[in-house]
């Protein structure tokens, strides 16, 4: 009994530190509009962060205020409207196991991270 809660316990720190997908990035000025051409995501890392990867540079936004349900493994129905995502446009989130949305969220501005150069 006790050999399984000590590995549990010799875990749980690894689980706890997720690696930063923003890691070794910085960030650059951020635009109200980017566009869907060879991108990919969302990937949503927490109930504040969403994040879109074009190439090297990775595109990081969030919702503006709060968004109910907003979590990792949780699926975004965005309303596209031509070739753009832009700040402002609303999304909804379905929670696994749930066919009804949420009520409609919006992002906020995207903000690129690009490599740092050695």
């Amino acid at each position: 009994m006790i050999r399984p809660l000590l590995i549990a316990a010799l875990a749980l720190p690894l689980l706890a530190a997720k690696s930063d997908p923003l890691a070794g990035r910085v960030a650059e000025a951020p635009a109200n509009c980017i566009s869907l051409t060879s991108m990919q995501g969302p990937s949503i890392v927490d109930a504040h962060t969403i994040l879109y990867t074009q190439g090297a540079r990775v595109w990081k936004t969030g919702p503006v205020g709060a968004c109910p349900s907003l979590a990792p493994f949780t699926t975004l129905v965005i309303d596209v409207y031509g070739g753009q995502l832009c700040k402002n446009d609303r999304f909804r989130v379905i929670t696994p196991g749930l066919t009804i949305p949420s009520g409609y969220c919006r992002f906020t501005e995207f903000t690129p991270y690009v490599r740092v150069k050695k």
